[in-house]
């Protein structure tokens, strides 16, 4: 019932499409969506994992899942992490993968919904890390279309990596164009 309604507003009533999938035997994997302009993308990936029907996770700071949030944040996807300066936060998502069957990390490469020039890198060394597939997703606000597309699976050469990654986002805008990541 759920997906119906969450058909029935994605597609008739906000316009939008998915094109791409996951396949199911992919369990673990860093799904890195861009571009993030707006709270808006939040929603988008709620609408995307309730029509895809398959769990898609989020890290956040642990002090957000308090109650009555907790359950809130877990049903969700949410995982809580621990950002204490001295921890080292690509070792504590790998450990992540390693404890849980299923963790497709829904992840922002930008960091932030301004404007950058530059993505982070943590999410490819999390990738690494864990040994799982880098999934591009793309929020395109211009053709109301969420992409998802092929698995990745980095060669360990970041410049080279970093190309192709970015490569999937050519002419890809975000609810706000002035923020959207163009250093493609």
């Amino acid at each position: 019932m759920k997906q119906i309604l969450y058909k029935f507003i994605f597609f008739k009533i906000l316009g939008w499409k998915i094109e791409g999938s996951i396949a199911p035997e992919i369990k673990k994997c860093v799904m890195i969506v861009v571009p993030h302009t707006s709270w808006y993308d939040f929603f988008l990936g709620v609408f995307t994992r309730g029509i895809v029907q398959q769990e898609m996770n989020f890290v956040a700071k642990k002090e957000l899942f308090v109650f009555p949030f907790n359950y809130y944040f877990k049903w969700m996807g949410g995982t809580p992490l621990n950002r204490h300066k001295n921890e080292n936060k690509v070792d504590s998502i790998a450990k992540i993968f390693q404890e849980k069957e299923v963790f497709r990390l829904a992840i922002a490469p930008e960091g932030t919904r301004k404007k950058v020039t530059e993505w982070k890198t943590g999410f490819y060394f999390i990738a690494q890390k864990a040994n799982v597939p880098i999934i591009p997703v793309a929020f395109d606000y211009g053709k109301k279309e969420v992409r998802i597309h092929e698995p990745f699976q980095i060669t360990n050469n970041i410049e080279e990596d970093f190309k192709k990654l970015k490569s999937y986002y050519k002419g890809v805008v975000g609810k706000f164009p002035a923020k959207s990541f163009t250093d493609i």
